[in-house]
């Protein structure tokens, strides 16, 4: 007589709200994306100079980071959909406002405004993406979470830049304003699950305006570091192909983009089963290994190959720090969670490109590449030390 095994289905992860959660959240992305490289020229445009260039990108991070440490109160009073389609209104209407500014001045008002629609999005999105996610799957799948943004980063500057060769700053901004209104119509399909609504009476309890989450302190560190080296990629690779005379810029941003995508196939997967030192460490040694070939880089072939190294390190090291965040908190404590992880990570690329900026001007974009190397040693280094400590802990 035979017996057959019971196993345990496997939970569900590709809802609707899943889906639509993730390709708004990417639509919200490719539209930031595509304002990074044109706004500049459109502030050039109005008579400003580098110096208010710098201010109109800083002011606008500066905002957001100042919006997210309200988060976890806002959720606690208002319910997190209707705050995120506040953010992502804000947002829309914000794009298509740019195009109205007669000078510095008003488009400064009007970043300070899409900023905190963007910091509130940002959380929000993360928040109700996790809230949809079985907590079993939970690394696997804010890993495919991330792969819009990730994408976005890559064809966003194009999309931007294509428009704005082809048309002008009018269709650029109410281009970008009809895509987020886009995102707005997807997430009123968004269906609330309980696990989003639990912890309701904890969080109205106990949620404060922290400015940082204690608990997820060492994750946020380690995603600074990685922030400050993404930097480097981010605001000086384009200037570095150029002195190299490479001339696939773009191609360097979609294999990014790709080696992301397939590494997240799998490394979500790694996380949930064996924990976040399976994930954390091999994919800082891959981006170590593609910021060092880079620096090397003598020919196009090589130039591409980094991108392919960085970007299986960088994809897969993201949302596994994202996730690690989420499972060291409450449920009702994941919006300080999420807005503890993406200030640090702003403000690594935001400081961190402000600091090696100085250093490519004073010495070589080469150095940037080698500091970039010493803080992912840092990391590991960093990482090592909570490791050895926990284990002792437990022994």
């Amino acid at each position: 007589m035979s017996t057959k095994v019971l196993t345990a289905p496997v939970a569900r992860l590709w809802s609707r709200s899943f889906i639509l959660i993730m390709v708004a959240n990417a639509l919200l992305f490719m539209v930031f994306e595509m304002m990074l490289p044109t706004l500049p020229l459109f502030v050039s445009k109005l008579g400003g100079g580098a110096s208010q260039v710098g201010l109109v990108t800083g002011i606008f991070m500066f905002s957001a980071i100042l919006i997210r440490p309200f988060t976890a109160k806002l959720a606690a009073k208002f319910d997190k959909k209707y705050l995120l389609l506040a953010g992502l209104a804000i947002c829309a209407l914000m794009t298509g406002a740019y195009y109205l500014s007669t000078g510095i001045g008003m488009i400064l008002v009007f970043r300070v405004l899409h900023g905190l629609g963007f910091g509130l999005a940002t959380t929000y999105f993360a928040t109700l993406a996790t809230a949809n996610i079985p907590k079993e799957r939970r690394g696997e799948g804010l890993g495919y979470f991330g792969v819009g943004e990730t994408v976005a980063v890559s064809v966003g500057p194009l999309i931007g830049t294509a428009i704005l060769m082809r048309y002008d700053f009018h269709n650029l901004f109410f281009g970008g304003a009809f895509i987020l209104l886009l995102a707005v119509l997807m997430t009123v399909f968004i269906s609330r699950t309980p696990q989003a609504d639990t912890g309701k009476e904890a969080a109205q309890a106990e949620s404060k305006i922290k400015l940082i989450e204690r608990k997820v302190l060492f994750p946020s560190l380690l995603i600074l570091l990685v922030g400050i080296a993404a930097g480097s990629i981010m605001s000086f690779i384009a200037l570095y192909a150029a002195e190299k005379g490479f001339g696939s810029v773009a191609w360097f941003f979609f294999i990014v983009a790709a080696a992301s995508f397939v590494v997240r196939l799998v490394s979500g997967k790694m996380f949930d089963r064996l924990g976040p030192g399976s994930v954390l460490v091999p994919s800082a040694f891959f981006m170590i290994a593609g910021i060092w070939l880079l620096t090397l880089a003598g020919s196009e072939t090589l130039f591409l190959l980094s991108a392919v190294l960085y970007g299986l390190g960088f994809g897969a090291v993201f949302p596994a720090i994202q996730t690690w965040c989420v499972n060291l908190v409450e449920e009702h404590e994941h919006e300080n969670a999420m807005a503890s992880f993406f200030n640090f990570f702003d403000l690594g690329i935001g400081g961190g490109a402000m600091i090696l900026g100085l250093v490519a001007s004073a010495f070589s974009y080469e150095l940037v590449y080698d500091v970039a190397i010493a803080v992912m040693v840092v990391y590991l280094l960093l990482y090592a030390g909570y490791a050895i400590q926990n284990r002792k802990k437990k022994v």
